[in-house]
């Protein structure tokens, strides 16, 4: 049951979580926004970790561990922050749907896990023809955009590979401390980008951003990334990215309706494909 409910708190943050990453960076730069999330995280984490009397551990499978969690953590927040510049946050939810295509390859391969059959490839076949059309939506917006769906797709790639590897490591350190080491790894390199990218300290930040970033780094970040190690602990990879199923519905309804983002024939065509496949590759075996 707590998987359970952890499961659905996470559909719940990551369907949110785009739009609040656009607002972050309104009033700044992305990079100030991501930073200072992933800092208010690490806080928070350690606090959370000083509470409850756990230690972390510094051995080497620890440390393959932290660093593994590190590449999500800063390699595919880092993509998804500069990309949700130039693309609806819907979008983002959207094309991070074709993680668990991504998860599948790599488990294959990694983990031995049997996700190569035929229906599974026509099920890719179609999540591929939905970013096709994606594609073809962004190249109405600007150059910018297509960047943008190539760094939201590196974002996915740093993800799935990420899940992997932590799954393959096997470390079974809690959830807490995986998430408080990865950050350890991670806030420093945080910290180098936006000193070298900005190093600005906004004078005057909108309330609708800190409330984002506070949102972001007090709830998504450590009880979001907890909660999805946790999950990952006890689930294969390919289950837990099963996750976006549900979330790129939720978050194009969100940014539509609250952020007035345009739903054309090009989105729902694509998003709708892309969905398609998600399903077929849920309810198949082979």
């Amino acid at each position: 049951m707590r998987v359970v409910l952890a499961y659905i708190f996470i559909v719940s943050l990551w369907a949110t979580t785009p739009l609040a990453i656009k607002w972050s960076a309104d009033g700044s730069s992305f990079i100030f926004g991501v930073t200072a999330r992933m800092s208010i995280g690490l806080l928070c984490c350690l606090l959370l970790l000083l509470a409850s009397r756990t230690q972390l551990v510094w051995h080497s499978l620890a440390k393959r561990t932290y660093f593994a969690v590190a590449l999500q953590i800063y390699g595919a927040m880092l993509s998804v922050y500069w990309a949700a510049q130039f693309i609806p946050s819907g979008w983002v939810s959207v094309i991070f749907g074709l993680t668990p295509f991504i998860t599948a390859l790599l488990s294959a391969f990694c983990l031995n896990e049997k996700s190569l059959g035929w229906k599974n490839l026509f099920a890719y076949s179609l999540g591929v023809a939905g970013l096709a059309v994606m594609f073809h939506s962004a190249f109405h917006l600007s150059l910018h955009a297509v960047l943008a769906i190539a760094a939201i797709l590196l974002a996915a790639f740093l993800q799935s590979l990420s899940a992997v590897w932590v799954k393959r490591l096997h470390s079974q350190l809690p959830a807490l401390t995986q998430v408080t080491g990865g950050l350890l790894f991670a806030v420093p390199w945080y910290l180098i980008t936006w000193y070298y990218l900005d190093g600005q300290i906004p004078n005057s930040i909108p309330l609708k951003s800190i409330v984002s970033i506070l949102y972001l780094g007090l709830i998504a970040t450590p009880i979001g990334f907890a909660l999805y190690y946790y999950v990952l602990t006890h689930l294969a990879p390919t289950r837990v990215a099963l996750i976006t199923l549900i979330t790129p519905v939720l978050s194009l309804l969100l940014g539509h309706t609250i952020n007035n983002e345009a739903l054309t024939l090009d989105i729902i065509v694509g998003s709708s494909l892309i969905l398609f496949a998600l399903i077929l590759h849920s309810f198949i075996k082979k």
